[in-house]
């Protein structure tokens, strides 16, 4: 992992053409699997799961079966869950999000969580559900849990540089920018282009002491996409 300088990722932070944004603990508040464990009833076990995955002692895929086989999550529950819980949107997401699609920047959500509940966050900031890459729930013809889809890159570990890898093959991006928590997000640049550690919501250190750039609020970010244009506005009024 070889990681920019502040003034690099400044300078790319203003000028990428695609930005990656983690979504439990960056773009929300929560952790919607943890949530999720809670609101079935199964929160204990899942917790203790989740410590002895982050410990290493298991793969993420392994993790996220093992999880799952414990919330064992309905359609109905999933559905009632985003009805009742909400989606606790981390502050300026919503005004950050608007400003780069304002640039004809391309947003993704890239998250190793579920699709059926990150699509919600989706539509609350005007994201694509297309642009929305995390993992597929399988259900039988009841409603009832039965497994996920094994072929989603974000099950696996590495998914998400597996992602942005197929972000910049199939749409030539070139400067590629991933901002989120945690150490998976850490860990996809490269082949992301730059990024951006989040402590907004929960600081993990590993993150904090290796990110070019490190922020606590989406709002630093805004503040240097307005100075940019700015800048750039002044140029253009004495020339």
């Amino acid at each position: 992992m070889k990681l920019i300088d502040t003034n690099s990722i400044l300078e790319l932070w203003k000028n990428a053409d695609c930005v990656c944004f983690d979504v439990d603990s960056t773009v929300c508040q929560n952790e919607a699997i943890d949530d999720l464990a809670d609101f079935i009833g199964v929160g204990t076990q899942v917790q203790q799961l989740t410590r002895e995955a982050m410990s290493g002692s298991m793969s993420f895929k392994e993790a996220l079966a093992q999880r799952l086989n414990i919330i064992r999550p309905s359609i109905d529950q999933i559905n009632e869950f985003n009805k009742l819980q909400g989606h606790k949107l981390s502050p300026f997401i919503r005004e950050l999000v608007e400003l780069l699609h304002s640039k004809d920047k391309a947003v993704y959500l890239v998250s190793g969580g579920f699709r059926m509940v990150i699509n919600q966050v989706a539509d609350l900031l005007g994201i694509d559900r297309k642009n929305v890459y995390a993992n597929t729930l399988k259900f039988d013809p009841r409603g009832n849990y039965v497994g996920f889809d094994e072929s989603e890159m974000t099950c696996e570990s590495g998914g998400k540089a597996r992602v942005i890898e197929h972000l910049k093959r199939t749409y030539q991006y070139e400067r590629v920018i991933m901002v989120g928590d945690g150490a998976t997000d850490l860990e996809s640049c490269p082949p992301a282009d730059g990024f951006i550690g989040f402590g907004g919501n929960i600081v993990r250190q590993i993150v904090k002491q290796n990110s070019p750039w490190f922020v606590h609020c989406f709002s630093e970010l805004i503040e240097k996409v307005l100075l940019s244009i700015r800048i750039f506005t002044n140029k253009i009024k004495t020339n």
